[in-house]
């Protein structure tokens, strides 16, 4: 492909996966895709996040073509927070938000991102996992960041971009992996596509 701005659907309403993408340099338009994203009775924190990122691509897609909007490849993602086989998803409210941050406090848990791009009936999936490890929380310090807002909207009530990123003592795995769209493993999934980055 030549240089020019390669357009993508984008079927995620997070700003942090826009950002990462337009970064590297695609032009997006973003797709409406509501799925349920209930865990499912025994379903692991990977089948969950592929389900998730399948179904989110084909509710995406449905609307593409709903809208009859041109055929061009659709982006979709979901990540999620695991530790000792519990999955974390966004907090209900604060008592939710405060339970999983103490739960992380001094502690190592992992971050998984799966990516799906589709285009016409395939669907190609990559998922990325972090270990991501907290340095001990006191109960203030959990309140003072519950404060600012910034835990409600994300997997595991904290953003490693923000101002949580006082609490990450380490990280091992891909840091825009943990931010919502590992840059890597989107790369990979493009070029089998025959896309290639701008």
């Amino acid at each position: 492909m030549n240089s020019r701005k390669i357009r993508l659907y984008l079927a995620s309403g997070s700003p942090r996966r826009r950002e990462i993408l337009e970064q590297l340099g695609f032009q997006l338009e973003r797709v409406h895709a509501d799925v349920d994203e209930t865990v499912q009775p025994g379903e692991d924190a990977v089948g969950y996040t592929q389900r998730l990122a399948r179904d989110k691509a084909a509710a995406g897609w449905s609307v593409a073509q709903a809208l009859g909007l041109p055929s061009r490849p659709l982006l979709s993602a979901d990540t999620t927070v695991v530790l000792d086989g519990e999955i974390f998803g966004k907090p209900t409210d604060a008592d939710d938000a405060f339970r999983m941050l103490r739960a992380f406090s001094g502690r190592t848990h992992q971050v998984l991102t799966s990516v799906a791009i589709r285009e016409g009936e395939r669907t190609e999936i990559a998922t990325s996992c972090t270990d991501v490890t907290f340095k001990p929380l006191s109960d203030a310090e959990i309140e003072r960041y519950l404060d600012t807002g910034e835990p409600f909207d994300k997997a595991g009530a904290y953003g490693i971009q923000g101002k949580a990123s006082v609490f990450v003592q380490h990280i091992s795995g891909s840091f825009t992996g943990v931010v919502g769209l590992p840059v890597f493993e989107t790369a990979q999934l493009l070029a089998a596509f025959d896309i290639t980055l701008p």
